[in-house]
């Protein structure tokens, strides 16, 4: 039987696709360049701003350290002039003192009348050198004063009670202190009226006026008021030839770089603004 050959049938597909559009490129914008000038320009003024930052936040509150000492040099500082009572105040910070010494090796120019420490902060602790410190201060002969850290987050009334409790002045002490540095949160009417309520517990407690501690700056932001005007002012003003306050005042903490024999660690040191009899007439009286 013949083979019949089969034909094979080729089928061709069309190319249906579109042709593929060739996109222009688009030409990148060349950022334009900064001038060489102008960088350096800018450099220098970053530079610029560091060192006068640099200089007004570092340098500048500390300069009266090494500005020359016209008047009388004494425990490693410039004592101002003027003051013929002189006192340091201590806390924790200061570690063991050597109380035989400070009072063997003391600068005889300048005798060191009193001592104010440290004994409570907020509503709960203690100083762990107070007990220490308030019975050596009156073995060695010094009027001595206590002081209490407020705490601005804590009960005014709860400090007080706190404050009361762990100090017990005697004859001869120097009245309570508050000591008043932070605000908080608290507006300046909010944190007067705090301050406000520890003072007058503390006052009706002892039977004298608190003195109030507090920096130049904070005093003329937080307590300038008739009303704290009427206690004892403890002002702490550094690196000054002398007082800008123009109100009265009674102490003068005017460095904390005080270098004093038996203590090993930097010390604040104060005058009192009058005689040392005066500064007698201060203290509590007899209790009746």
């Amino acid at each position: 039987m013949p083979t019949q050959s089969k034909k094979t049938v080729v089928r061709v597909r069309k190319n249906t696709a579109k042709p593929r559009r060739v996109s222009k490129k688009r030409k990148k914008a060349q950022p334009k360049s900064i001038p060489a000038w102008l960088k350096y320009f800018l450099a220098a003024l970053v530079v610029v701003f560091l060192i006068v930052g640099f200089y007004f936040f570092f340098i500048r509150p500390y300069a009266y350290r090494w500005k020359p000492c016209y008047g009388y040099k004494g425990y490693g500082v410039c004592i101002p002039s003027g003051y013929p009572v002189h006192g340091l105040d201590l806390s924790h910070y200061q570690g063991t003192i050597n109380w035989l010494e400070l009072v063997a090796f003391q600068d005889q120019k300048f005798p060191l009348n009193f001592v104010i420490m440290k004994a409570t902060e907020g509503g709960d602790h203690c100083d762990t050198t107070f007990v220490r410190n308030f019975e050596a201060a009156k073995d060695y002969g010094f009027i001595r004063g206590v002081y209490h850290f407020f705490s601005p987050r804590t009960d005014a009334l709860k400090q007080a009670e706190f404050f009361i409790e762990t100090v017990k002045l005697k004859e001869g002490d120097l009245p309570p202190v508050l000591d008043i540095e932070l605000a908080g949160k608290n507006s300046v009417e909010e944190l007067q009226h705090k301050a406000k309520l520890w003072l007058d517990r503390v006052e009706q407690h002892y039977g004298v006026k608190p003195i109030i501690y507090a920096s130049y700056k904070f005093k003329m932001k937080y307590l300038n008021d008739a009303i704290f005007d009427a206690y004892p002012y403890w002002i702490a003003h550094y690196y000054v030839d002398s007082v800008r306050y123009k109100g009265k005042w009674d102490f003068w903490q005017h460095t904390d770089a005080g270098n004093l024999p038996g203590i090993k660690d930097r010390v604040d040191l104060n005058v009192f603004n009058g005689s040392c009899e005066q500064l007698k007439q201060l203290t509590l009286p007899k209790q009746k």
